[in-house]
């Protein structure tokens, strides 16, 4: 088996084969994984990352899909996360991407791979921002982040994304009022897709009433497109719009601030769970069983875990 210098040096020559054979190390939180995302940290920050969340059958996909042609019309590279629900029962996932955007699947500039989020929340896989790192170093130039489509608490996406919109379709009702409680927040662009099936009118207006209460003192006001996926409408202004708010954001250095101390707290959270999970020595999913069921002082092992050379107490 190939080294995971040599794997790292093939991707970075934008070898495909390397970065899937790499983002599965990554998923299965190989002990390289660390020194892995060192050696390509100082190759990321060139790629474009776009969130797209979203109730689940607004086409998110579908719409994907058609970015991607566009994109590829324009001579730029793509990658695709894909985020899949796992199953409760089995741990698997479905993991539909090729079928859903498989006029793709044969284009060297195209990259497409599916993560399932093993449970868990937010939307995400756990390690969906390795993974994005390794896409943004592989030299793509569009990086697009789908997430599971569980409603409005996948929020997870605005640490990661540069750009995020949300997918809505016309008829959602009061869901548009609940949306201000969660993916509301997130969103720099609103899309109400599948408008050749039904009226967008009240889905519009309810959502420009929305953004006119909430968004009158940003810079950036998010926008709202309508498209048909299926037939093709609307999904060149929405790839103008996702340009438009990246070059909007690279001037806003305050909203920059903010995606990178995100980015800082999650790096710093997953290096201390991995480093309570070494220090446990068992098995970290029947620990939290024993959690679950009751019977044991988490504060109190911590405190064991994490300081045992002070006794159990961080005061010296």
């Amino acid at each position: 088996m190939a080294s995971m210098s040599s794997l790292v040096r093939s991707m970075l020559r934008g070898d495909k084969a390397s970065l899937s054979r790499l983002i599965t190390i990554i998923e299965n939180d190989h002990p390289e994984t660390s020194s892995i995302m060192r050696e390509i940290f100082p190759y990321t920050g060139r790629a474009h990352i776009i969130g797209i969340t979203g109730f689940p059958g607004v086409g998110k996909s579908t719409i994907i899909d058609k970015l991607i042609s566009i994109y590829r019309g324009q001579g730029l590279s793509v990658g695709v996360i894909a985020v899949d629900p796992s199953s409760s029962i089995s741990g698997g996932a479905i993991l539909g991407d090729r079928i859903r955007m498989r006029t793709h699947h044969k284009d060297e500039n195209v990259f497409i791979r599916s993560m399932a989020t093993r449970g868990f929340l937010g939307g995400l896989a756990r390690n969906t921002r390795k993974a994005i790192g390794l896409l943004d170093a592989s030299g793509l130039n569009k990086v697009i982040i789908e997430t599971v489509g569980v409603g409005q608490d996948e929020i997870d996406i605005v640490g990661f994304a540069h750009t995020c919109a949300v997918i809505l379709m016309p008829g959602l009702g009061d869901n548009i009022q609940a949306i201000k409680a969660g993916i509301f927040e997130i969103a720099d662009i609103f899309v109400i897709n599948k408008t050749d099936k039904l009226d967008p009118t009240t889905t519009l207006s309810d959502l420009e009433s929305l953004i006119n209460s909430k968004h009158t003192n940003n810079v950036w006001i998010p926008g709202v497109i309508l498209t048909s996926a299926k037939e093709g409408r609307g999904i060149d202004a929405f790839a103008k719009t996702l340009d438009s708010h990246y070059e909007a954001w690279k001037g806003l250095s305050p909203d920059k601030g903010q995606r990178k101390d995100r980015e800082i707290d999650a790096i710093i959270h997953e290096a201390l769970l991995d480093l309570f999970k070494k220090r446990l020595g068992t098995d970290y999913a029947k620990f939290k069983r024993g959690l679950i069921n009751g019977g044991v002082d988490i504060y109190g092992l911590i405190e064991r875990v994490m300081y045992p050379r002070r006794g159990g107490s961080r005061q010296e």
